[in-house]
């Protein structure tokens, strides 16, 4: 009686995760985008003017026409890096259908150069090509999953709901908010969304998460403080 025994760990994803993810990280760097564009916008406008109307019409504009930018930049993103995936398959296809020998070789000498001794690489890639050739060359030479293609429209709705949703947090904060009280409330949701984002990146990329959080929140107080006071010339020279 043969036992089957499972080498792989239950808490270990072995699959390729860079695909998985991509629309994790697209949402993230969208969520990321959304409070720090938006807030800039309307810690600035609110610096120039205290009309709720202004602060509102300028905060929903840059949300809609953010949220428009970063879904149609991660769609053409995508679908170029889509596109030069499959065209690399292509290539294989046509490379394993008329010289499936030298392939085969290749295919050897790249098992060979990762540790395995010549007979036993030799018999990986013979294996492996008699039950998908295609496949275990795209793996094994271009780093392609033929099965699991990025999806351009899977990260441009990510963006953009993301960004959208980002983009709410400091709009919202702002409008909602006595005039005396609004830049610092706006502040301090920023702070906080920030804080989230960047945890959540830290965490996406096995990263540290106290730099990460510096980082974004960093990068957010200092755009809402130049914008601020961008806001505040440009209004005691208009007005």
């Amino acid at each position: 009686m043969t036992e089957t025994v499972s080498t792989g760990h239950p808490h270990e994803p072995h699959a390729d995760l860079s695909g998985k993810l991509n629309w994790l990280r697209a949402g993230v760097l969208g969520a990321n985008d959304g409070i720090v564009s938006v807030a800039g916008i309307v810690v600035g406008v609110a610096g120039a003017t205290t009309d709720s109307t202004a602060i509102a019409t300028a905060g929903i504009a840059g949300l809609v026409a953010g949220a428009l930018s970063m879904a149609g930049g991660e769609y053409v993103s995508v679908s170029t890096q889509r596109d030069t995936e499959r065209a690399q398959l292509r290539l294989e296809k046509r490379e394993l259908k008329e010289m499936p020998e030298a392939e085969e070789r290749e295919l050897a000498g790249i098992y060979e150069a990762k540790g395995l001794s010549p007979d036993l690489a030799a018999q990986v890639a013979r294996e492996l090509t008699e039950k998908d050739a295609l496949h275990a060359h795209a793996e094994a030479e271009l780093g392609i999953d033929p099965d699991n293609l990025t999806s351009p429209w899977q990260a441009a709705w990510a963006s953009l709901v993301a960004f959208t949703v980002g983009a709410l947090l400091p709009l919202l904060s702002i409008v909602w908010t006595s005039t005396s009280a609004r830049v610092w409330a706006c502040a301090a949701a920023v702070v906080v969304g920030l804080a989230l984002t960047g945890l959540l990146s830290a965490k996406l990329g096995d990263a540290r998460v106290g730099r990460a959080i510096a980082r974004n929140v960093g990068v957010g107080a200092l755009t809402m403080l130049v914008t601020y006071y961008v806001g505040v010339l440009f209004g005691t020279t208009i007005g």
